[in-house]
């Protein structure tokens, strides 16, 4: 079983900064790809910025120039780094991972964590 746990929410004012943070263990062989994403009151889970074992970054429309994630994969952790916050990116915030069991395990999606709750607005 792999569990996440995601840390580093709070509250700013509109354009301040937060820094998530989210760790990843159990039976991991390999983390192929890690991904932030949010779920806002009433709206559905949205995908924000995932990074590959790679290094390689996507974001989503909303959070282009403003997010930055990066990972460490000698401790299973992804980081999100958000700047310029806006009320609108109120919403929980999780993390998941694309990862291998052992060599030549099928890649599988982790379990959500609990999430950690980002709110810019005064």
């Amino acid at each position: 079983q792999v569990q996440v746990v995601e840390s580093g929410g709070g509250l700013v004012q509109p354009g301040g900064s937060l820094r998530l943070s989210c760790g990843a263990s159990g039976s991991i062989f390999r983390i192929n790809a890690m991904g932030w994403y949010r779920q806002a009151p009433g709206k559905a889970r949205e995908l924000v910025a995932g990074i590959t074992s790679a290094g390689d970054t996507d974001y989503a429309d909303s959070a282009k120039g403003r997010f930055t994630t990066s990972r460490d994969n000698a401790k299973n952790t992804v980081y999100l780094q958000m700047n310029s916050l806006k009320p609108e990116d109120t919403a929980v915030y999780y993390c998941n991972l694309e990862y291998y069991k052992h060599y030549g395990a099928v890649r599988t999606f982790g379990s959500w964590g609990q999430g950690t709750q980002g709110t810019g607005s005064s």
